[in-house]
């Protein structure tokens, strides 16, 4: 059943992201479910707001009759001392990324990483979580190797050209799961721990249109190995698709970008969103140059 209301009102709190595709896929569903909605970017560079004015913000548009908030990079961590209340994934991970208002309160979601876990259970439904090699450590990386743990992943290794900061994860996903094994390697023992690994995870922005290009050597790819990238402009990066050319099944980042778009609209609206409607409305927006 959705929530009591007449319409909905809902805003995308962030730096540069006038050009998200977000509030058109939410819009487009709600649409198909005979809501109104809008869905407004607050772009923190428009507006010249920094990021910790981010609770500020929200208490305004609760006030101005907003019903939620999208908030992204780099609010996702701020916002959390100005909730009333937070899921208990998103406060394990220490990131909020959709805030629902419910009666004047401020209620925390983190899509992220059940976006990620949805776009592999639709996507690599039967993909084997023994080793799994990820690339990146930063905000996107830090919801992805949570979604893997928190799937039974058995041993996660990570690679960072910032080694504090992949150690830094390490220590804080090991805390969270310590049934579980997550290591470190450095890049030049990436070919070793591939050896032994099922699958392959890009969560740097090596591939992304504004910043082209492989974040490995596609000859150590082999036909065994299931492939994810989190970046989804381009959705077939040079990664994916040198991977569908050796034989490995993949994951574009297109599915976890739709897949934390459904679970917020779920949040915000209390009804079930199509997914597979979502992602077709998503690449019709890609190809749109959207």
């Amino acid at each position: 059943m959705s929530t009591v209301a007449e319409s909905y009102l809902v805003g995308l709190i962030g730096e540069g992201i006038t050009a998200s595709l977000t509030p058109p896929m939410h819009e487009r569903e709600a649409d198909h479910h005979g809501i109104r909605y809008l869905y407004r970017p607050i772009d923190l560079s428009v507006i010249n707001r920094p990021g910790d004015q981010v609770g500020q913000l929200l208490h305004q548009g609760r006030d101005l009759g907003y019903n939620a908030f999208n908030v992204t990079h780099p609010c996702k961590q701020l916002v959390l001392e100005h909730l009333d209340d937070v899921s208990d994934d998103a406060r394990r991970l220490g990131a909020v990324n959709t805030v629902v208002i419910r009666d004047g309160k401020f209620i925390g979601h983190n899509t992220d990483f059940s976006g990620f876990s949805r776009g592999m259970e639709q996507g690599l439904p039967d993909a084997e979580l023994g080793a799994v090699v990820q690339l990146g450590t930063g905000g996107a990386g830090s919801a992805v190797a949570y979604a893997l743990l928190k799937k039974g992943l058995r041993r996660l290794t990570l690679l960072d050209l910032d080694p504090q900061r992949a150690a830094e994860r390490r220590d804080a996903l090991a805390a969270l799961f310590p049934e579980q094994e997550v290591a470190v390697a450095s890049m030049d023992q990436l070919p070793d721990v591939l050896e032994a690994a099922d699958g392959i995870l890009n969560a740097t922005p090596v591939g992304m249109h504004s910043h082209p290009g492989l974040p490995l050597d596609p000859a150590l790819l082999q036909p065994r190995h299931w492939v994810s990238d989190v970046i989804y402009r381009p959705v077939e990066t040079e990664l994916i698709a040198a991977a569908k050319a050796r034989g490995c099944r993949v994951l574009d980042g297109g599915h976890m970008a739709v897949g934390q778009a459904v679970d917020a609209f779920r949040y915000i609206t209390g009804l079930e969103p199509d997914p597979a409607r979502m992602r077709a409305h998503f690449l019709e927006l890609l190809a749109q140059g959207r």
